[in-house]
């Protein structure tokens, strides 16, 4: 092949939209590709944001706590008698612990579809106690709660994905 003739060859397939080329002749191949940087990159979704209920105070290891938030007006946009809102207020200052997701993976509530959820919206947890299950990468992880007290709320829906640091329980420590 012809050193002019390659140049040639090249030059019209730089100009080209061609993504590929391979040209034989004489007992000679060349393969000519074009980099195409986003052929093989991964795509990367946000993760889902997670918006916390107001009406709780979370504590983050030894993070202090601030009960009288400004950002939070106490009883504001509710329809709740003078008496339902003293309740509200004081639930909403009451300090509770939040479990969150150590990887990502998908969230499963019990050991297998048949059997009773770990937990349940009122059970009484000491530490140690396994939560749930998070599935990472064909690996079934046990969640185990850090704190003692009474599961308040469960944040995620079974069998759904769930991100790094996503909270996955909220807990009334005793």
């Amino acid at each position: 092949m012809d050193l002019n003739y390659l140049k040639k060859v090249i030059k019209i397939f730089d100009d080209s939209n061609m993504a590929e080329i391979t040209i034989e002749e004489e007992g000679t191949k060349i393969k000519l590709a074009k980099n195409r940087e986003n052929k093989n990159q991964p795509i990367i979704l946000p993760a889902q944001n997670f918006v916390p209920n107001n009406n709780f105070v979370e504590t983050h290891s030894n993070a202090p706590v601030l009960p009288n938030s400004p950002n939070i007006e106490q009883g504001a946009g509710t329809n709740l008698s003078p008496k339902e809102q003293d309740a509200s207020q004081q639930d909403s200052k009451t300090i509770l612990h939040t479990v969150y997701s150590p990887i990502v993976g998908t969230f499963y509530r019990s050991p297998s579809p048949e059997s009773d959820p770990y937990v349940e919206i009122g059970s009484h947890v000491t530490a140690g106690t396994t939560l749930c299950i998070i599935e990472a990468m064909k690996l079934m992880n046990e969640i185990e709660c850090d704190a003692s007290g009474t599961i308040v709320k469960i944040l995620i829906e079974n069998t759904q994905p769930v991100e790094f640091n996503q909270p996955l329980f909220i807990i009334k420590p005793d």
